[in-house]
């Protein structure tokens, strides 16, 4: 089970890069992405195989970036549940939530950092920074912490007091700015110690995305090697999105997964944060910056996302669709989710279960389509809930 990691190519240029050092962004400002031997990873990457592998997502190491000596809590094989109640009662007959609350720091950012600061180690990296909405921080700062890297993370002042604990706690160096993730990064960037870190942003640095493309991996497996029709995720930096696209199509030349049905790819925003739903309505291959971004769904508040153009393919290509919810809706829909499946989603979450109900009502999802929605995080997470008291 040896990683087949061989180069970084970018996105935009295609130049290859070394993996033998650490990188960031391409020269042309090109996001970089993880390429592998896959003709050499698919003699053992195996479904056969896969069966009595361990259950965290270490399990995929061929396809994944120093896998013979991870950074690892455990994470990933969170599990896929059919959604008893509230799918039905919604009008869908078989809705999946993936709950990503399980992993270690709660979100789905565990994912990630596992494999951007497996390789920061790797690479003889010792002091990482990056802005965050909260729990990419305090994942950082937990993983960080294993690896014995020192961490920075710039923060909204207003990110939730848990997540600001919880990096804090780890041992992060915090640093809470006025203003949204957007000012937050520029606030990192132009720090005076900025030439002593490596920057650990969304897609910035490349390995972010492979431990999220496992979430594709897994949805796979976890439906038997069928893909869903449609796969419906809360989108703010996206990098998600962009590595389940990816995860797809490495599955295809790997021969775990037939070629040519893969999953309509919906994003969802917050109608206070919009930019990837305002683009994809216009057209546009990029998104312009969002002025004013507000909501309080905190990852759903990025005014800027990097990896727009990536977003935007995928959805395309896919044939998928970008729609924006409104903050109420996603409050009621976290209730409707404790009651009605005992999941205390966060707010990003129960915005995909608002997605998937509209697209239902205006026809662009059918009844029978095999779905799947993402809790990113635990409630927990996020304690307020607008319009829900607390006795």
């Amino acid at each position: 089970m040896a990683s087949t990691l061989e180069w970084l190519e970018c996105s935009r240029c295609r130049v290859a890069y070394d993996v033998a050092e650490p990188r960031n962004l391409c020269r042309c400002g090109g996001i970089l992405l993880a390429r592998y031997r896959l003709e050499e990873a698919a003699r053992t990457l195996t479904r056969a195989a896969l069966a009595s592998r361990p259950n965290s997502l270490w399990r995929y190491a061929e396809v994944l970036p120093g896998s013979d000596d991870p950074v690892t809590l455990g994470e990933g094989m969170t599990p896929l549940l059919p959604l008893r109640f509230v799918g039905p009662s919604s009008g869908f007959e078989r809705l999946y939530l993936k709950d990503e609350a399980l992993n270690p720091t709660g979100s789905f950012k565990a994912r990630g950092m596992t494999c951007a600061i497996t390789m920061a180690r790797r690479l003889g990296v010792r002091r990482v920074a990056l802005p965050s909405a909260g729990n990419a921080g305090s994942a950082a700062a937990a993983y960080g912490a294993l690896a014995g890297l020192a961490v920075d993370v710039f923060l909204p002042e207003d990110t939730p007091e848990p997540m600001r604990l919880e990096a804090a706690v780890c041992g992060a160096q915090l640093h809470l700015v006025r203003g949204d993730i957007a000012s937050a990064g520029a606030a990192m960037r132009a720090h005076d110690l900025a030439s002593e870190w490596f920057d650990l942003s969304t897609l910035r640095e490349p390995y972010r995305c492979e431990g999220k493309k496992t979430l594709g991996y897994e949805i796979a497996e976890q439906l038997d090697w069928t893909l869903p029709d449609a796969i419906v995720y809360p989108t703010g930096g996206g990098t998600g999105l962009v590595g389940m696209w990816k995860a797809f199509e490495e599955m295809e030349q790997l021969g775990l997964i037939s070629h040519g049905k893969r999953p309509r790819m919906i994003a969802v925003q917050a109608e206070g944060c919009a930019p990837i739903v305002e683009a994809f309505a216009s057209g546009a291959p990029k998104a312009a910056p969002w002025d004013g971004a507000r909501t309080f769904a905190a990852g759903l508040r990025v005014p800027a996302p990097l990896g727009d153009v990536l977003i935007l393919q995928a959805i395309r290509e896919s044939g998928g669709v970008a729609l924006a919810v409104p903050d109420a809706q996603m409050a009621k829909a976290q209730v409707e989710l404790a009651r009605g499946e005992g999941i205390f989603a966060c707010p990003e979450g129960a915005a995909t279960l608002v997605a998937a109900r509209r697209l239902l009502a205006e026809g662009v999802l059918a009844a029978s389509d095999r779905i799947v929605i993402f809790n990113t995080a635990s409630g927990l997470k996020i304690p307020r809930i607008p319009g829900v008291r607390v006795p």
